[in-house]
């Protein structure tokens, strides 16, 4: 199915069949829109390409994009599939500590950003060879700070050398995007082009899409969900993809009708946040995939709905609903074709009906699934068992019909909106404070974010009669902003279980569920 293709093959195929057709419409929350079509972005993403190639980006190479929603992001993305580099999609909320290991783990030699996040980069991978900056921050004009020295993304488009051919290569590597994982570092998550045409065509496929679908994309282009589910599946029926900076609940319905958008990947806390507001009287949505079937929302808007399961290193959907059968509310669907799934006891026995168990999923290394983690033999070798089963650290229930849905997340995995965070990386940080003997970070259901992370500590002689707000503080400096616990309380001693772990369910359990 991939031999002979690549990323620039595919857009390829489009630009000159439908070189008018809208590739992509814009719409920054200041500004007007703006409208590229096939044959505009082909033009702009070569430009920038050549200029990647003129200032020694090689193939193989990785550029760090740092961007938020936006055109920029979109045709660098593509000019370095183009060139083929891999692109580097990193969370736009990372913090320097972060940044800094992003940059020295994916060994990045550029960097393309804008002026709010021109600093961090710039302090954060002080040896590459080049810092690209655009002059807007997501459509928002803004200046970028003095002294950091960098090239205007405006010169990149105005490169006018060619950009040299290259082989096509579906095995070649294509983009890397950092997933938190059990432990206190991130890791990479290596797809190659072949990972991508995949994805493109199975999402399309998944959703049924065709060249009239006009795609809705709030999510942010640096995950999976954006990048592969919306943009690259639009892009496999030479759609339309209508791009937004972020979610906003207020431009939601504006932005849709407006124009005329049939479909949109969403989450959640999108959908909840859409549901506290009076209908609009009239759209153009045919469905929405919010995770899970949401009967509320066909009842609301007239939208079917039907849920999926994927992950990074999944590429689309592994386990998917059907527009048709989507199944009783709360269903994530069954196993998606392509891939082999097995749901186990902890003693390796299979699941039946009615019972839960741990996620394994099974594919093709490279095609089906992610290559590898980059730069980490040790994650690749524990990944995967003898027999190409990847253990996804979900516990997935299953009903007296077969229906799958979402259960828990093994290793301590929270999901804070749209985010995975691995507690390890938040204890990690707490611990090195020196002011803990033992901390242990769980999920509190929330409303709308499904679960926010909350800390459990024992103090030491050390700690400041202030350990709570100085906790905060020093998460707020090191972490993300959705990785910062909510709350911090002190415990003489632990809840344990068997071999002295800490009991984590009974702190879990003792916190009650935040409401609206």
């Amino acid at each position: 199915m991939v031999e002979g293709r690549d990323i620039p093959w595919l857009l390829r195929q489009w630009v000159e069949r439908t070189p008018d057709q809208p590739f992509m419409i814009w719409e920054p929350f200041e500004g007007r829109p703006q409208t590229l079509t096939y044959g505009d972005f082909a033009a702009k993403l070569e430009a920038v390409a050549a200029a990647l190639h003129a200032r020694g980006v090689a193939l193989g190479d990785r550029v760090m994009l740092h961007l938020d929603n936006s055109p920029e992001f979109v045709i660098s993305w593509f000019a370095c599939a183009r060139v083929g580099a891999v692109a580097v999609s990193t969370n736009t909320r990372s913090v320097a500590r972060d940044m800094i290991y992003f940059a020295d783990h994916a060994g990045i030699v550029a960097a393309i950003t804008q002026p709010s996040f021109a600093e961090l980069v710039s302090s954060s991978a002080p040896d590459i060879k080049f810092l690209a900056v655009t002059d807007n921050n997501a459509g928002s004009p803004d200046a970028i700070p003095d002294g950091i020295e960098y090239i205007p993304f405006a010169e990149l488009l105005a490169e006018t050398a060619p950009c040299p051919a290259r082989a096509t290569d579906p095995f070649a590597n294509l983009g890397v995007q950092f997933t938190s994982g059990t432990t206190s570092r991130p890791k990479a998550v290596l797809w190659t082009h072949a990972n991508a045409i995949w994805g493109a065509q199975m999402n399309a496929a998944h959703m049924r899409l065709s060249g009239d679908d006009i795609t809705q994309v709030f999510l942010p282009l640096f995950h999976t969900n954006a990048q592969s589910y919306s943009m690259l599946g639009s892009l496999w029926v030479g759609g339309t993809m209508v791009v937004q900076p972020r979610f906003s609940a207020s431009r939601f319905w504006e932005v849709a009708i407006r124009n005329n958008c049939t479909w949109c990947s969403l989450i959640p806390f999108c959908v909840k946040a859409l549901l506290a507001q009076d209908p609009p009287p009239d759209h153009s949505f045919r469905f929405w995939n919010p995770a899970v079937r949401m009967p509320e929302v066909e009842e609301a808007y007239g939208i079917r709905t039907y849920g999926w399961w994927g992950m990074t290193e999944t590429i689309t959907q592994g386990i998917v609903g059907d527009i048709d059968h989507p199944g009783p509310t709360r269903c994530i669907g069954r196993v998606a074709p392509g891939y082999d799934i097995e749901i186990r006891h902890e003693d390796g026995r299979h699941i039946r009906p009615g019972e839960r168990g741990l996620l394994y999923i099974r594919g093709v290394r490279g095609v089906s699934l992610f290559k590898e983690y980059f730069r980490n033999p040790e994650a690749n070798e524990k990944a995967f068992d003898a027999d190409g089963w990847f253990e996804t650290g979900d516990v997935i229930p299953m009903d007296e019909d077969g229906n799958l849905f979402f259960g828990d997340r093994e290793k301590d995995m929270l999901k804070v909106g749209a985010e995975n965070v691995a507690a390890s990386e938040i204890e990690a940080v707490i611990l090195e404070s020196g002011w803990v003997n033992e901390c242990a970070v769980v999920g509190q259901k929330h409303y709308m974010l499904d679960e926010v992370p909350v800390v459990f500590v024992t103090p030491t002689a050390a700690a400041p009669d202030d350990l709570k707000e100085q906790i905060i503080a020093l998460c707020k400096a090191n972490l993300a902003d959705f990785k910062v616990v909510r709350d911090v309380i002190i415990l003489e001693d632990f809840p344990r279980s068997t071999l002295e772990k800490i009991a984590k369910k009974e702190l879990r359990d003792s916190l009650p569920a935040i409401e609206a």
